[in-house]
């Protein structure tokens, strides 16, 4: 059996092995796919993984032998999930494989915001301290998380695994989620305040993404959301960069609007060396790696074997088409 893996770099550059899929058939593995190599590289194969390399109805009607596409992340927008129902093609994702790393994140980039970690070790480094009449020197107002609200929109794995990690920082946790009654009876979430997004905004001291990408959440932080948070707020993104209308976060940012963001995803990636985001006041970008530490990179290529042999054993898990 034919199994391609379209783009496994970024998942495994050469740090880690592929031997449990190596096990299940025959399997060619390429760093990078460009769109015009994608049908010879899937020229009748069965199987295909795939990260970041779309799958489109008109794309999916040229493949006719196609029977399985592992998604090799847990959101699987790539995918025309529809049209792969139709043609009778499995379509599986990797749920929670980053959690544990991705509630990290989430507070690496609060922490920096906060504390301006990088920005006083470069000033010492710089021999800022060195000149000082005191025995410390601050560039920038720094920021104590406890007693802080936290309002996080979107409380799946993650979103949960930061509200426990915030609770140890003595903050306050607000939610706005599609379904909160599902959440309410755990004791673990009895000092949890479950409100609107409205109220959420207005309330927060810190904000917090973690919510999938769809046709509802797309730009759901724009210019009119932005203006309810108060002056002083943070806004953390490690869910997709599309939830935010990139162009008014910039113009929050840099009107004193905002006190800043924490951005681990952009609307496009890489970006544009034009994106206002890169240049804003008081705005941390990352290049998307809340979810690549080796410990999650591991677990994904462990997830990515097992999904694909449950589906050769006829009983497929983490089925999302």
């Amino acid at each position: 059996m034919k199994i391609v893996v379209l783009d496994g770099y970024t998942a495994n550059p050469g740090d880690l092995s592929w031997s449990a899929l190596e096990r299940l058939g025959d399997v060619s593995i390429f760093e990078r796919t460009a769109p015009d190599q994608v049908l010879e590289r899937l020229d009748d194969a069965v199987v295909v993984i795939t990260n970041k390399v779309p799958f489109s109805a008109a794309r999916l009607q040229q493949l006719p032998e196609l029977k399985y596409i592992g998604v090799t992340a847990t959101g699987y927008n790539i995918i025309d999930i529809e049209a792969a129902r139709v043609q009778g093609v499995t379509v599986t994702n990797i749920p929670a494989y980053s959690t544990a790393s991705v509630a990290q994140m989430t507070f690496a980039l609060l922490l920096e915001l906060t504390q301006q970690v990088g920005r006083h070790a470069a000033a010492t480094a710089a021999g800022k301290w060195s000149v000082v009449p005191d025995f410390c020197f601050t560039e920038t107002s720094l920021f104590e998380l406890d007693g802080k609200i936290l309002g996080l929109i979107g409380f799946g794995q993650i979103g949960q695994r930061v509200a426990r990690i915030a609770r140890a920082f003595g903050m306050q946790v607000m939610v706005t989620t599609r379904n909160p009654a599902k959440y309410m009876g755990n004791p673990m979430n009895e000092q949890t305040k479950f409100v609107d997004i409205n109220e959420l905004l207005q309330a927060s001291d810190v904000v917090s993404l973690h919510c999938p990408l769809t046709a509802e959440t797309e730009q759901l932080i724009n210019a009119e959301r932005l203006a309810l948070l108060k002056p002083s707020a943070l806004l953390i993104n490690t869910s997709r960069g599309q939830l935010i209308d990139e162009a008014a976060l910039a113009d929050a940012l840099n009107a004193g609007r905002l006190g800043g963001a924490g951005l681990d995803v952009l609307g496009n990636e890489p970006p544009d060396v034009s994106n206002p985001l890169l240049i804003a006041r008081n705005c941390f970008v990352t290049p998307h790696i809340s979810w690549a530490t080796e410990a999650a990179r591991k677990r994904l290529l462990e997830v990515t074997a097992d999904n694909l042999k449950a589906f050769l054993t006829g009983e497929p898990q983490n089925v999302v088409s």
